[in-house]
């Protein structure tokens, strides 16, 4: 096991800036998770602790090592790709003992290891097969298996659920979240699939732009967003956004939108005038009967999924999802009253985009 210790990691090539200034400390046998739109630098900042990238600015450490120049065969880290990166003319067991072999280990060292790490994942009966007789899901445990044999200090997933159907990625978290705890190993894991991101990591790395956003226990990132974009981009489906102005009413502060719908706010310290973002999740907003005290949606489309079923509207001109787990007799035209409840809003600073409670 490692830790890993990233200080002021700077990436660019050329005159083009990818990374700037990313700060993050990797406990001994934490799973991290990297996570962001396309184009965000995660993938390149693993590359950067891999040994793939060289690091522009900033020091890199494995357990309290400087390793910026470290070439990448001396990191004891391994590597799980998108794409399995599989030799298609060898085996399983010749696949999974490539490494080994390379580093000219007697095979009488490292069989057991591979028979081992075969059980664990479930290949045992395929070891003789090659790479083309075998699922999406085989290959992944085939590559999972390549790394675990070698037995790394650290572990690197980059995006390796990403080619799999939607059954089957759930199927593969699970094992790989439980590979981790048996091993005890240090993870970074990559990917830009939020729900992975929240089921599987120890600590959540929101990223945009090449900066880091927020770092923090998944539920925590969920509950408490530090700002807009990891309020809309941690949740599916996306949390609602509301933007207007700080009123006083009734010695009540209020959210008053262009249209004058009125949300009343959770006690925070706001400036009367301030143009402020609510948010609120769908599973938060709730339907009410009361018409004096809901706000009027209009129904644009009804999504069910089974065990939810997904409303979208609009609310003045902002667009609106709810997320009910009770079944309604409703249609798309539809007029139904909503209640924001003030305990679940999410408030920002409009400008900033930050949060202010």
């Amino acid at each position: 096991m490692a830790s890993v210790q990233l200080k002021q990691i700077y990436k660019q090539y050329e005159q083009t800036p990818v990374l700037h200034g990313i700060d993050l400390q990797i406990e001994d046998g934490e799973f991290i998770v990297l996570v962001g739109p396309s184009g965000c630098g995660k993938s390149t900042l693993m590359r950067m602790v891999a040994g793939l990238e060289d690091i522009s600015g900033g020091d890199f450490y494995i357990d309290g090592a400087r390793a910026n120049e470290l070439p990448p065969q001396q990191r004891n880290i391994a590597m799980v790709f998108q794409s399995y990166a599989l030799y298609p003319h060898l085996t399983v067991y010749e696949n999974i003992a490539f490494g080994p072999r390379l580093r000219k280990e007697p095979e009488s060292s490292f069989k057991p290891r591979i028979e081992a790490a075969a059980a664990m994942l479930n290949l045992t009966p395929y070891l003789q097969r090659l790479p083309k007789a075998l699922s999406g899901g085989q290959r992944q445990r085939v590559a999972m298996g390549r790394a675990v044999v070698r037995e790394p200090a650290l572990f690197l997933f980059d995006e390796p659920l990403s080619n799999l159907d939607a059954k089957l990625r759930v199927q593969m978290r699970a094992e790989i979240k439980a590979l981790h705890q048996r091993l005890k190993n240090t993870v970074i894991y990559v990917t830009h699939d939020q729900i992975e991101a929240i089921t599987m990591g120890d600590r959540i790395v929101v990223m945009n732009g090449g900066k880091i956003e927020q770092v923090g226990k998944p539920l925590d990132i969920y509950d408490r967003p530090a700002n807009i974009f990891v309020a809309s981009f941690i949740g599916s489906p996306s949390m609602n956004f509301i933007e207007g102005t700080v009123q006083l009413k009734d010695n009540k502060e209020l959210l008053v939108t262009e249209q004058g719908i009125e949300i009343e706010l959770p006690l925070c310290e706001l400036i009367l005038g301030q143009q402020i973002t609510i948010g609120i999740r769908p599973e938060h907003i709730a339907l009410s009967n009361q018409l004096e005290s809901g706000i009027e949606l209009s129904l644009d489309l009804i999504e069910p999924t089974g065990a939810e079923t997904y409303l979208y509207g609009k609310i003045d001109r902002f667009a609106c999802c709810i997320a009910l787990r009770e079944r309604q007799n409703l249609a798309p035209q539809d007029k139904i009253n909503v209640q924001l409840p003030k305990q679940h809003l999410h408030i920002f600073d409009t400008v900033s985009t930050l949060r202010l409670n």
